[in-house]
C-alpha cells in the first residue's frame, strides 16, 4: 500500500501531469494535442506523461475516429484531485487588485457537480433543512430528504442502483468547506442546468447563474446570490 501511494504521489508531483489532472476536472475528455497546448509542452512529451497516467489507472482513453480522448478513469480520481487543491494556502488579500479568480470561486463545476461558494451554500442549506444529514463525517439522505428529492424531480432509487458513489461530502478548495459529490451532486447540477438556473461558461469551469436561477436558489435553498 505504501509503495502504491508513493507511486501515485510521485506521478501527480510532476508539473505537467498535475496540469493534465487539473484540466480534466472540467469534466470533459481532451485529446493529447489539447492537453499538450494547455500544459505548454510538445505532443511527444505529453504522450509520455499520458502513458504513465494510463498505466497507473488514473486515466482512461477512448478512441473516436482518428482521435483519442483522455478523461479520468473514475469519478473518485476527480474527487481526490479537487480535495488536494484544498491544500493550497489561502490567498493573501491584495488591495486595489482585481481578483480574476472570483467567478471560479463563486460558482463552478467540480468534475460533474457544483462547487464554489454556491455549491457549499447548497450543501449547507440541505443540511440546515435536514434534507441531508451529516453523520460521522458522511452525508446521508433523511426520510424527509427522500421526499424532497422526489418532489424536486430526482429519482433517488434509480441513483442508488448506479455503480458509483451515491452521496458524499467533497472538500471545496476555495471555501474550505464541503459541497455535495456523488450521483446526488451530479443530478442536482444536471437539474439546475436543464432548468436554466445555471449556464456553463465556455473554456472555463465557472458557471453563470441566470435570473431564474437567482429566484429558484432563493426559493429552494434560501441562497441570496
Amino acid at each position: 500500500m505504501e509503495n502504491q501511494f508513493v507511486k501515485i504521489a510521485s506521478l501527480l508531483g510532476d508539473p505537467t501531469r498535475a496540469i493534465v489532472m487539473w484540466t480534466l476536472l472540467d469534466g470533459k475528455a481532451f485529446t493529447a494535442t489539447e492537453l499538450a497546448i494547455t500544459a505548454n509542452t510538445s505532443p511527444q512529451n505529453m504522450s509520455m506523461h499520458l502513458a504513465k497516467l494510463l498505466d497507473a489507472g488514473l486515466l482512461f482513453v477512448e478512441k473516436q475516429g482518428r482521435h483519442k480522448y483522455y478523461r479520468f478513469a473514475n469519478k473518485e480520481t476527480a474527487y481526490a484531485i479537487e480535495a488536494m487543491a484544498s491544500l493550497i494556502p489561502p490567498a493573501i488579500p491584495q488591495i486595489n487588485k482585481t481578483d480574476h479568480s472570483s467567478p471560479i470561486k463563486h460558482c463552478r463545476t467540480c468534475y460533474d457537480h457544483l462547487a464554489g461558494k454556491i455549491g457549499v451554500a447548497v450543501a449547507e442549506s440541505l443540511l440546515e433543512q435536514e434534507i441531508i444529514l451529516n453523520t460521522a463525517s458522511e452525508f446521508k439522505i433523511s426520510t424527509k430528504g427522500e421526499k424532497w428529492f422526489s418532489d424536486f424531480g430526482i429519482d433517488i432509487e434509480d441513483l442508488k442502483k448506479q455503480r458509483r458513489i451515491f452521496l458524499k461530502p467533497c472538500l471545496d478548495w476555495s471555501e474550505r468547506k464541503n459541497h455535495i459529490a456523488g450521483s446526488i451532486g451530479s443530478s442536482l447540477l444536471d437539474k439546475m442546468i436543464a432548468e436554466d438556473w445555471l449556464r456553463k461558461t465556455k473554456n472555463s469551469r465557472a458557471v453563470q447563474i441566470t435570473g431564474k436561477g437567482e429566484k429558484e436558489l432563493l426559493r429552494f435553498f434560501k441562497i441570496v446570490v
